[in-house]
């Protein structure tokens, strides 16, 4: 280390793709400097007692079918240091009216033997080959976007992905089951699902991690994969300074590389002049989504769902038909709160009894809403989860709310409440945070962009900070 710097690098944000890019770094031998707002690090990936004592709440992310794919967590020593993954009996239920679900079963054969002839063969046309071939793909997904090192595997998930969700589920399925299956992963990108390419991109990756590894938890909460991180970056003699809001780049110690697992306006306003004016003008062009309000629940015993195989799934997807999910995530696009809103559940506590007293479960549930609402959609949650869980509010002892703006509060990376770090439609996708050959850098030659606004997008993978850390090395 040269004696006119105090660190080779300084990360700002201790999410997990600044801790990954601080790892990273490490690894290479370099001194690493970490520096967080919050008191405690994690970004999207932290647990806390939020309704009552006891109670081990995931307060963004909760479910980790990525985090157990990405290509760089899979070659670190997270186990040695306290991160155990923990499966769920089903990963992925889906109820409908009636009393029927649709399951998204490790096995892809199993999965489509559920669903009628058609589209049971579909199915299995579409998921059984990725699957088998799915850490080829993940190795050229969750990279920024060139020529893929598996061009066969590429394009098979090129053509299967190239339609929109809405679109795909009509054309392959003939069974509404499967359609809602597809429709309610699909959904996890948070636009409307008639866009074309990056819905079902997002809808089919997702399940091919499900047949592929699995939908896991993290035992103790999300906030164990970030203990486990900086556990191990610890050990190759990281620091972590936490309570320490960046207002300016000048307010840091001096050194070689600055990475940002921050948002582009905030990079754009902690590099000030540091970065030319015309690429600080790009950054300020990136596009946000909606948002999304959620509610943690204490509960009295587990969520009745009318659906036995609801009962033994860590994920419920809650929605109906795809004609309504459609809607729903629609309207949460052109600023509309819906009656009926789509809602992302997990029961962590179903796998993992340590999260909440004995007896007791906490449930984790949200819906996307229009950037920036204060709306409280706690009755249209619940109105859904009755629906499907008749009793269910029979069964709540408290809850714990936040909306868009207590979202961006707690964390400033959520624009308006966007979790996904920015849009991922076709465009943007493909451009984050700008368009660039090298998305990672800046033209400020020790400044890099490391969070979600970049390749490969939201997540808890780590690979945008990896590959923003590996691009710093490169220099």
């Amino acid at each position: 280390m040269s004696c006119s710097h105090s660190f080779d690098a300084v990360v700002i944000g201790s999410g997990p793709n600044g801790l990954a890019a601080g790892v990273r770094m490490a690894q290479a031998g370099r001194s690493v400097l970490i520096v967080e707002a919050h008191d405690e690090p994690g970004g999207g990936a932290r647990t806390a007692e939020l309704t009552l004592p006891g109670f081990k709440h995931d307060v963004c992310s909760a479910i980790h079918p990525m985090g157990l794919a990405s290509p760089y967590f899979q070659t670190l020593p997270l186990a040695e240091h306290g991160l155990e993954w923990i499966h769920p009996d089903i990963p992925l239920a889906h109820p409908f009216d009636g009393g029927e679900a649709a399951v998204m079963y490790r096995s892809v054969e199993k999965t489509a033997a559920q669903f009628d002839p058609f589209s049971a063969r579909a199915y299995r046309l579409v998921f059984d080959y990725l699957t088998r071939h799915f850490d080829e793909l993940v190795g050229d997904v969750f990279t920024a976007p060139g020529v893929p090192r598996h061009p066969v595997v590429g394009a098979q998930f090129g053509l299967r992905v190239l339609p929109a969700a809405l679109d795909a589920a009509r054309l392959w399925f003939s069974d509404e089951k499967a359609r809602g299956l597809l429709a309610g992963n699909a959904a996890h990108s948070v636009m409307p699902l008639d866009r074309l390419l990056s819905t079902n991109a997002i809808g089919v990756l997702l399940m091919l991690a499900g047949h592929a590894k699995g939908w896991p938890v993290a035992k103790g909460g999300s906030a164990s994969i970030v203990g486990a991180l900086l556990s191990y970056f610890e050990s190759l003699g990281g620091k972590l300074q936490t309570g320490w809001n960046v207002e300016s780049i000048d307010e840091l110690p001096k050194a070689k590389t600055y990475l940002f697992d921050t948002s582009p306006s905030a990079l754009s306003r902690i590099a000030g002049d540091r970065l030319p004016q015309s690429y600080r003008d790009r950054l300020g062009r990136f596009r946000h989504g909606p948002g999304i309000f959620k509610i943690d629940y204490a509960l009295d015993g587990p969520v009745p769902w009318t659906s036995e195989v609801c009962r033994r799934a860590g994920t419920v997807h809650v929605g109906g038909t795809i004609d309504e999910i459609v809607v729903s995530e629609r309207e949460a696009w052109e600023g509309i709160h819906s009656e009926k809103p789509f809602v992302l559940t997990a029961q962590q506590s179903l796998c993992d009894p340590g999260r909440a007293p004995e007896g007791k479960h906490i449930f984790w549930a949200y819906c996307h809403v229009p950037a920036d609402s204060t709306v409280d959609m706690t009755g249209a949650i619940e109105a859904q989860m009755e629906r499907f869980a008749p009793g269910f509010k029979d069964r709540v002892l408290a809850r714990h709310t936040m909306n868009c703006d207590d979202y961006e509060r707690y964390n400033p990376n959520l624009i308006g409440g966007d979790i996904v770090g920015g849009v991922a439609d076709w465009r943007q996708l493909l451009t984050r945070p700008v368009v660039s050959l090298k998305p990672h850098t800046t033209p400020a030659k020790d400044i890099f962009l490391c969070s979600s606004s970049t390749p490969p997008g939201g997540g808890v993978h780590g690979m945008c900070g990896y590959w923003a850390a590996e691009a710093a090395l490169a220099v």
